[in-house]
């Protein structure tokens, strides 16, 4: 697959929307080439309505397109690229949340989850490009839970050690390996 324009930046946020901190508004801010899905006013935890709204997003797009996921934002991107044959030319996928394991308190219970469709993770390859970034502490899904994410998506690993759910409470505004994997797609 070839593209002769440079690709525009999809960021993909989890559950919890757009949050000024996080690495991902920064990198949003930062790069000329960069739009985001936006926040959905209604049915939240609604897997289908996120699947939607990113794929309102892309269509908003001509040319190439890398999406740049966090945590559920990582679902939802997996669940639209089995439901849908936009090419895309990468994605990153950072600190997914493991939706089949109970959450800790403050987050949606395993039944809200299923009740709003986002069991089963889908477990096929992806159809573009991945690389999949994996804490070893993330109070959201095990390492070895999101190592086996990875191998099933057929995405590459790249363990990002001790960075919790790689968010603001884990102390993340910036995270400037997220340009250098990025890159690693263009």
């Amino acid at each position: 697959m070839t593209f002769d324009k440079t690709p525009t930046i999809l960021i993909v946020p989890g559950l919890r929307d757009h949050v000024a901190e996080h690495w991902q508004t920064l990198l949003q801010q930062k790069l000329p080439n960069a739009a985001s899905v936006p926040p959905l006013e209604h049915d939240k935890l609604s897997c289908a309505a996120r699947v939607a709204a990113l794929d309102a997003a892309l269509a908003k797009i001509d040319g190439p397109v890398i999406l740049v996921a966090h945590s559920a934002g990582v679902m939802i991107t997996v669940q639209w690229a089995r439901q849908h044959d936009r090419k895309i030319q990468g994605a990153l996928l950072a600190a997914p949340v493991d939706l089949e394991t109970p959450l800790p308190e403050g987050y949606p219970t395993f039944d809200a989850l299923a009740d709003n469709g986002w069991h089963p993770i889908p477990r096929k390859p992806l159809p573009f490009p991945s690389i999949v970034g994996a804490s070893r502490n993330d109070p959201l899904a095990s390492f070895e839970r999101v190592q086996q994410m990875a191998q099933d998506w057929g995405s590459g690993l790249v363990d990002l050690g001790e960075v919790g759910h790689l968010n603001p409470a884990a102390g993340y505004g910036e995270w400037p390996m997220a340009e250098a994997l990025i890159r690693g797609l263009i």
